[in-house]
């Protein structure tokens, strides 16, 4: 229908660009909700920590059965425990903690003091982690800011070598990015700046279905790196090619005191032996 001015016989018609624009406009504005929705689900960097990606991509099946083998009891921490209570988890069994202390190159833990040096008071034997973020970083660069920051290892008897976290992605793309041999390169880069810093080969904390999908299934770690796995069932299930069984399990996130529990393959002595190496 033509629009007429006032005080003129010239019809006005609607613009088409005009009103594809404001067509545009309000598409956008019903997808932005959904955008920052999106988002806000993403945890923030330095958040991750050992095993938040297990229960969602690999499940949970059941609690640990009793075996002919003698496990010695351990827990995992990071800032999310925030202050832990070393002495109720010693009283409870626990022997050995690994403290999560950095994160690529931008993060360290504020809790690592009292959860590092806590546990090592009340008679633990300790150790710290690093969370992989293979898309930030080199792998030399992400084992350097390790050891700078709490990552490093000491013949004391009671100081566990450093472990990589090497898991999905909390921040996007599972594999971060990377092909599989482009992984396999990034890890070897890390635990070979590690080792020439500490004189010690790191632990590789990691799940088997990552593993599989983001290196290909690679075992050419296993002569040298204690694997640590991540499996919230009865046993550990089937590991990664090349180890043909694993030196420490995470077997839950919900367990007492400290969600994060674990099971070292053998008795205290045993895991003396790992930190004295």
């Amino acid at each position: 229908m033509s629009v007429h001015r006032p005080g003129s016989d010239r019809p006005v018609r609607p613009r088409p660009l005009a009103v594809l624009v404001t067509a545009l406009l309000a598409a956008l504005s019903l997808t932005l909700p959904l955008t920052s929705a999106h988002a806000a689900t993403r945890p923030s960097r330095g958040s991750a920590h050992m095993g938040m990606g297990v229960p969602a991509h690999d499940g949970r099946h059941g609690a640990p059965t009793s075996g002919v083998v003698t496990q010695t009891e351990g827990v995992d921490v990071s800032a999310y425990q925030g202050n832990v209570a070393w002495s109720t988890l010693w009283s409870s069994g626990v022997r050995w903690a690994y403290t999560k202390a950095t994160e690529g190159t931008y993060y360290t833990n504020p809790y690592f003091a009292q959860q590092y040096n806590g546990s090592y008071d009340v008679g633990m034997i300790r150790g710290s982690y690093h969370f992989a973020t293979p898309d930030t970083t080199s792998g030399a660069a992400q084992a350097s800011y390790f050891v700078s920051h709490g990552g490093g290892w000491s013949k004391d008897g009671k100081t566990l070598p450093g472990a990589l976290d090497i898991e999905w992605n909390p921040y996007g793309a599972e594999c971060y990015g990377r092909s599989a041999s482009q992984m396999v390169s990034w890890i070897a880069d890390f635990i070979t700046t590690y080792k020439s810093l500490t004189s010690r080969y790191p632990v590789i904390y990691t799940a088997t279905s990552w593993w599989s999908d983001c290196t290909g299934n690679y075992g050419g770690f296993a002569a040298d790196n204690p694997l640590w796995i991540a499996r919230y069932a009865s046993d550990p299930g089937t590991l990664p090619a090349g180890w043909s069984y694993c030196t420490m399990w995470q077997y839950t996130s919900s367990g007492p005191t400290v969600g994060d529990h674990d099971k070292f393959n053998g008795a205290l002595d045993r895991v003396q032996a790992l930190a004295n190496g």
